[in-house]
């Protein structure tokens, strides 16, 4: 399993990202899949996770409102729409997957992360 994300960079605030996360060697409409992010010198969040099946959505309470997660499944892609950012958004960000559902992945209960993608947010 192999997941490769994509789409960071540097935003003012109030800009907007897309980050991309690949997916190969699994089933995406199967396994639910989150994006994580991590600042310096902070705890790794679990932002937002999209579960397997009927593509069911969590979001944290910081992100609710300004970041929507999707899939598209013939390109086991999965997609974080980014709007309205914040200097506190920035951190590395990652996805991540394993066959469990969406209570445990989102927990950060994963066993494949991507390598991360650069996210800052500055002015």
């Amino acid at each position: 399993v192999q997941l490769v994300e994509s789409g960071g960079g540097l935003v003012q605030p109030g800009g907007s990202l897309r980050l991309s996360c690949a997916g190969s060697g699994f089933t995406g409409d199967y396994y639910a899949i989150g994006w994580f992010r991590q600042a310096p010198g902070k705890k790794r969040e679990g932002v937002a996770c999209i579960s397997g099946g009927d593509r069911t959505a969590y979001y944290a309470d910081s992100v609710k409102g300004r970041f929507t997660i999707s899939s598209d499944d013939a390109k086991n892609t999965v997609y974080l729409q980014m709007n309205s950012l914040k200097p506190e958004d920035t951190a590395v960000y990652y996805c991540a997957t394993g066959p469990y559902g969406l209570g445990s992945i989102r927990l950060g209960h994963a066993d494949y992360w991507g390598q991360g993608t650069q996210v800052t947010v500055s002015s």
